[in-house]
């Protein structure tokens, strides 16, 4: 009953579009209100064509969580920083999806150089990711017309820079 986060491949794309479709239809109520209109432009560009088309972006890092072999979640990371995607099936909310996702698109943040990671969050997700250390920083409207958390968080590339556990101001290079 394990996760496994792995890279997406063209073949996911028609699993991690009904993970985004169910998600934002199902979960996001609060956020869409059952408003057709909104719900189709937010639902708009989330076709398996479209979908598989962000998967082989080389200015994306997509991931898919799988648990006994489904596919219960995807995420995507632009190489610009920015935390595009997170997505979860209804039925494995809270079961440690969406903290393995945005652990492993952190992971590739840093692996590219990014020192702070951005997103635009759902008011469904805003706790998420205040849980996940991300801070909230305002309102932004969405390119679908939903009025979106902007939340930031600052990667460190590595904990050992500041030697002295005290230390409030880390003065290392590159930070």
């Amino acid at each position: 009953m394990g996760i496994e986060i792995r890279t997406a491949v063209p073949d996911d794309a028609f699993a991690a579009c009904d993970v985004l479709r169910r998600s934002i239809s199902e979960c996001c109520v609060a956020d869409h209100r059952n408003d057709p209109d909104l719900l189709k432009a937010w639902l708009g560009n989330k076709t398996p064509q479209n979908v598989a088309s962000w998967f082989v972006s080389p200015a994306n890092h997509v991931l898919i969580a799988e648990r006994d072999g489904v596919v219960v979640g995807v995420a995507l990371l632009t190489q610009a920083g920015k935390l595009s995607l997170c997505y979860v099936l209804p039925e494995a909310l809270y079961g440690g999806v969406g903290k393995a996702l945005l652990h492993g698109v952190e992971a590739q943040a840093r692996a590219w150089g990014v020192s702070v990671l951005r997103l635009n969050s759902t008011v469904t997700a805003s706790k998420f990711y205040e849980r996940n250390g991300y801070i909230l920083a305002g309102k932004e409207m969405s390119c679908y017309g939903l009025e979106c958390d902007f939340f930031w968080k600052k990667l460190n590339a590595t904990d050992a820079c500041d030697p002295a556990p005290k230390k409030r101001f880390c003065h290392c290079s590159g930070q």
